[in-house]
């Protein structure tokens, strides 16, 4: 079992979330580890990010272009909330505070190769003999098994092996990815599910496991009715023009006088609407674009009639039309108008903390909202910050202990800075 009872609080987070007392430490770097984490660290869990000294820590803290000495937006971006320690775990003295901190702690969380958390004993079998309620969470490019395990993946990289490049983007043009780190923000959000669903039959029934998360198997999840109508009816998925929907007609982006819109009719309802706002009422009665199966047959002869009408006048006006319509639409916006629009600003998704370099640092907030209270928006850790603060409150090291760990290499070169 844990070193402390299940649902026992860390001292740290605030109460009332709903994963305080859970205690996470996370072997992650860059993207896809460190946005699965932040959430949990969000909705309260004790995030203990262990630093390899040797390396400099999270190789995120150096991502241009907003990056100096060891801090960056890349990280603050994914970090926010957590604590950090240096740790060497190559060296036995770093492994044995690694362990005292495994049987203090509900969950291991890695996002490495999927054959490193064997190689350094960071699976449920080397750890289960610390503490058996352990759970090992391991977010790697391709998962613990398989001909690929042993190999580096990265998001753009498995975009194309899973088939996402080859229907994105326009049907005359060269394979395109997307155009965020989709199949890593996915993959975190999946590593954060299994890892609290493993937390969940832990406390249930006493015994840990081991959680195998990878981007490959997420993103070819995430394929999901285009690949089920493939393998079950022989479907060839395409691109398509204007990022339009593969079956919804329409369901897709028009440009009008000034810019850009998205507009979706996957209704009847929605398709009635919509030629009444485009003052258009023929359309809804024509033979050929009546059911969603008809104007699917004719979408050649359809979407050009949509295009020329929608571009005779500027995105506001359609806005104004189609939303009093209530027809489903969007304006295509800039990063900059997106993170300034009233929804954004009413929903509470922009977050601002304090920082010794930024002063102050905004971030944005987790989607995951669950319950009437949200975490305090604390910023990210500078590298090794809190290690004195963890191993004395939570682990009891004195100075001697700690000197002693600090002579042997454990937090990093024993003539570097163990702190």
């Amino acid at each position: 079992m844990s070193g402390r009872a299940p649902g026992a609080s860390t001292g740290r987070e605030p109460a009332g979330l709903p994963l305080s007392g859970v205690r996470v430490l996370a072997l992650e770097q860059f993207g896809a580890g460190p946005f699965g984490s932040v959430h949990l660290a969000d909705l309260g869990a004790d995030v203990i990010k262990i630093e390899d000294p040797g390396a400099g820590g999270d190789v995120g803290r150096y991502v241009p272009p907003f990056a100096a000495d060891e801090d960056s937006l890349f990280f603050e971006t994914f970090n926010r909330g957590k604590r950090s320690i240096s740790l060497d775990l190559a060296q036995p003295s770093g492994r044995r505070v690694f362990e005292d901190l495994v049987r203090a702690s509900d969950a291991v969380f890695s996002n490495l190769r999927g054959d490193v958390p064997a190689k350094i004993g960071i699976t449920y079998a080397d750890l289960a003999p610390l503490n058996p309620a352990i759970v090992c969470c391991s977010l790697s490019g391709y998962g613990m098994t398989g001909p690929r395990r042993a190999e580096p993946g990265y998001d753009y990289v498995v975009q194309g092996l899973t088939g996402w490049m080859d229907i994105t983007g326009e049907p005359d043009g060269p394979p395109t990815k997307s155009g965020l780190s989709i199949v890593d923000f996915s993959t975190g959000y999946v590593a954060a599910l299994a890892l609290v669903s493993g937390l969940f039959a832990a406390r249930r029934d006493g015994v840990g496991m081991d959680c195998d998360v990878s981007l490959y198997d997420t993103a070819l999840s995430m394929l999901t009715y285009p690949g089920v109508w493939h393998l079950n009816a022989g479907f060839e998925p395409r691109r398509t023009h204007h990022s339009a929907h593969p079956s919804v007609v329409p369901f897709q982006a028009f440009q009008a006088a000034d810019g850009w819109l998205v507009i979706a009719a996957p209704k009847e309802k929605f398709w009635r609407r919509l030629t009444l706002a485009l003052d258009r009422p023929d359309l809804a009665v024509d033979p050929r674009f009546r059911t969603l199966a008809d104007r699917q047959r004719h979408a050649e002869e359809l979407l050009p009639i949509l295009d020329e009408v929608l571009a005779a006048r500027p995105v506001a006006a359609w806005m104004q039309l189609l939303r009093a319509a209530e027809v489903p639409c969007g304006e295509v916006k800039s990063v900059a108008d997106a993170l300034r629009d009233p929804q954004t600003l009413a929903r509470e998704m922009v977050l601002e903390a304090e920082h010794p370099r930024y002063g102050t640092v905004r971030t944005i907030a987790s989607p995951v909202k669950v319950g009437p209270r949200a975490a305090v928006a604390v910023r990210a850790p500078r590298r090794g910050e809190h290690t004195d603060q963890v191993l004395r409150s939570l682990l009891g090291y004195d100075d001697a202990r700690i000197g002693a760990a600090a002579a042997a290499g454990a937090f990093g070169a024993p003539d570097g800075d163990a702190s």
